[in-house]
């Protein structure tokens, strides 16, 4: 008889399906199923094995070996997870030491990594505390040394690692098929709302619950023929109302019916919107964060669409608080989708336009969306009148057709959009791959080849996991039609909802690579970054079309990004002149923000680089011309002609404790107070740079924000 002798000295007899039973469990860690071949040839392997070292007793750490050697032979990546687990005691020790550091610095100093969170709410800080652990077990247990590697010298970013494996990013999330005939929540039935007031609770209801099971933001698209039907409804009800009670041969009783029944109506959206408004930023999601919620709207041309978004648009910019200290709050997000052809002057929507104008001369919001000017999105609009709206800030969906999946069927063939979502970004440090191609004396285009594959085998793994996950961890998405496909039983798995679905190659830097290859700027050269980007493009189309994957290139919002880059980028290389000599890095394709240009020259050096970045992109300018709305309309409407996704950057700055608001205010002119709430872009989306003198942003992006010229 053999025996192995376990680690406290006691002795069980070899038998073969112990092994089978271990290796399984780390075969399931990683979603690999062995086959029966695969399992005797282990058994096999490891009995011979045994048997020829001609001893009675074995150590446990030999069996190990044995197995190990075996699991080699049939699948490596089993082999290093059953390896990882053996090793689980000490690199628990570790990373628990690791987690409880953080934990430390999270209780009593706080986190700055996300604008959206407020880590001082007990709440927040036990959601940040486990995304701590949550991101040292997506690196222990998912990544691998290359990976790890790459990811802590800055060579590529993953984001959001303490969700990825949890569940999916951003969306277009189909609230309209949800509401419609009803559904389920919480194991409580949801019948369809039959008033606008009710609509707007309901609503509400669904997105705080929804937006809690994914990371990255969360998008209503065209929220305004959403709620139209339900404005019809409290309209049809207020007219019964009023006719029920008023005389029958009054003459006029039916006009006058009309004019209070669509009174009640606007004043079910000017209360529905306030109600979103004080839903989304006071009351945190159960992921810790206030949820990052966008809505888009301005094509609806009946009455009540037209109702619904001027009534946002006006409740926005008239924001919430007490008198005479009311200011703009930050959720939902508002995009406003520009047609000419019905948003131009004389258009059937034109008052629409003008009250989106008017309310971002004065917060910032909406950001404008083109869907009459040129370019893959608006071309998707006037083709198929389909609207590809934002996910969350800036991310976009590659279309994907009813029939013919990635490419049309035929003529007749559509895209969808709504319903659809994204499974996480990865982006790339191009100034560092640069940088590191010239110190190891390799071509750049070599170094990028490799980093760039290992982006694509992390989506593919990362599609594979969520796969498994099953319909009933997000209930509304995937049971009740909130995703495109959605209607699956809570048992089944959602791998068949996850063909249409996007993986991001994102990027960053573009005007810090161009600087490091030559030393000029974007607004100085950009060819080589530019040059850059198309091969990426190349590149990407080459991955999309061998592995049916929804791959998109992505430029990337770099917030507490743009500071770790910074020192990635300076413990490999040091600092180098107009690469890493400040503390953060420009965004995406962006300008730098220090550069001395006007808005137009803003919109022209970014716009060569615009549909080469198809899954995420936004383009802004600074407006240094006060509440000038003749000058906001002009430069909105050039951005539309050019087929942009345009945000309007002002700072705004509102005194606490007198009231006083005016731009880019340190101090309150009228009462000396430094008392003061900030609101700036972060990237494509607001955020409080001040809070009662204090701000949630780390201090990178506080020095980017100081620095700001352009932008």
């Amino acid at each position: 008889m053999v025996y192995i002798i376990k680690k406290d000295g006691t002795k069980e007899e070899f038998d073969a399906q112990k092994i089978v039973r271990a290796v399984n469990k780390s075969a399931q860690r990683i979603l690999y199923t062995f086959s029966q071949q695969e399992i005797d040839f282990i058994c096999k392997f490891a009995t011979e094995h045994v048997y020829s070292l001609g001893k009675t007793e074995i150590p446990i750490s030999d069996m190990h070996n044995i197995v190990e050697g075996a699991l080699e032979k049939v699948n490596p990546a089993v082999a290093k997870s059953y390896r990882d687990y053996r090793n689980y005691k000490t690199d628990f020790i570790h990373m628990m030491d690791e987690v409880y550091t953080k934990s430390q610095s999270i209780r009593y100093i706080g986190d700055k990594s996300n604008a959206n969170t407020d880590s001082a709410l007990v709440a927040t800080k036990r959601s940040l505390i486990f995304n701590e652990l949550n991101k040292e077990l997506y690196r222990k247990f998912f990544m691998n040394r290359n990976e790890l590697q790459a990811c802590k010298d800055g060579y590529i970013y993953i984001h959001d690692q303490s969700a990825r494996l949890d569940t999916m990013n951003c969306c277009l999330f189909d609230v309209g098929n949800v509401l419609k005939g009803g559904f389920e929540m919480g194991n409580v039935w949801y019948n369809e709302p039959k008033t606008l007031d009710t609509a707007f609770d309901v609503m509400g209801d669904i997105v705080l619950s929804t937006a809690a099971q994914q990371y990255g933001g969360f998008t209503v698209p065209e929220v305004d023929k959403i709620l139209a039907p339900y404005a019809q409804k409290s309209y049809d009800y207020y007219v019964k109302e009023f006719l029920k009670y008023t005389d029958a041969s009054w003459e006029g009783a039916q006009e006058k019916a009309i004019e209070y029944a669509i009174d009640k109506v606007r004043r079910e959206c000017d209360q529905g919107w306030q109600g979103i408004e004080y839903k989304l930023n006071t009351v945190g999601s159960s992921r810790g964060d206030y949820p990052f919620v966008t809505v888009t709207l301005g094509l609806g041309t009946s009455m009540f669409e037209k109702m619904i978004s001027i009534s946002l648009l006006e409740v926005h910019k008239n924001g919430q608080g007490k008198k005479g200290h009311k200011k703009p709050v930050l959720f939902p997000k508002i995009v406003f989708l520009y047609d000419k052809a019905i948003h131009g002057e004389g258009g059937i929507a034109e008052d629409v336009f003008e009250a989106g104008l008017d309310c971002s001369s004065k917060t910032m919001y909406p950001d404008w969306l083109s869907m009459s000017g040129e370019g893959y999105i608006a071309e998707m609009y006037k083709k198929y009148k389909r609207v590809i709206s934002p996910m969350g800030c800036r991310a976009f969906l590659s279309p994907w057709y009813e029939r013919g999946g990635m490419e049309p069927a035929d003529e007749n063939d559509k895209p969808v959009f709504v319903g659809r979502f994204n499974i996480g970004a990865v982006s790339l440090h191009l100034p560092m791959i640069l940088a590191k191609s010239r110190s190891e004396n390799r071509d750049f285009h070599e170094v990028l080849d490799f980093y760039l594959e290992m982006i694509r085998d992390l989506h593919k793994r990362t599609y594979d996991y969520l796969g498994e996950m099953r319909a009933s961890t997000n209930p509304l998405a995937y049971c009740e039609g909130g995703f495109y496909g959605g209607h699956l039983k809570p048992s089944d798995k959602i791998r068949p909802l996850l063909k249409p679905m996007t993986a991001s190659f994102g990027i960053t830097a573009l005007n810090e690579l161009q600087e490091l290859y030559n030393g000029k700027s974007l607004v100085e050269d950009g060819q080589f970054a530019l040059d850059t980007l198309k091969y990426i493009n190349d590149k990407v189309a080459e991955f999309k079309k061998e592995d049916g994957i929804l791959y998109a290139i992505y430029g990337t919002p770099a917030e507490s990004l743009c500071g770790l880059q910074i020192e990635q980028f300076r413990k490999q290389y040091g600092i180098v002149r107009n690469v890493s000599d400040r503390p953060y890095v420009s965004n995406s394709f962006h300008c730098h923000v220090t550069e001395d240009i006007t808005p137009i020259q803003k919109q022209d050096l970014e716009g060569r680089f615009w549909e080469l970045c198809n899954g995420g992109k936004i383009q802004y300018v600074r407006y240094p011309v006060g509440y000038n709305k003749g000058a906001i309309k002009t430069l909105i409407e050039r951005a539309m002609e050019l087929g942009y996704y345009e945000g309007v950057n002002l700072s705004l700055a509102y005194c606490d404790d007198c009231g006083h608001q005016e731009l880019d205010m340190d101090v309150c002119p009228v009462c000396g107070s430094k008392n003061l709430t900030k609101i700036d872009r972060m990237n494509g989306y607001l955020s409080y740079s001040r809070v009662h003198g204090d701000t949630r942003l780390n201090e990178a992006k506080m020095a980017e924000i100081a620095e700001r010229k352009s932008m």
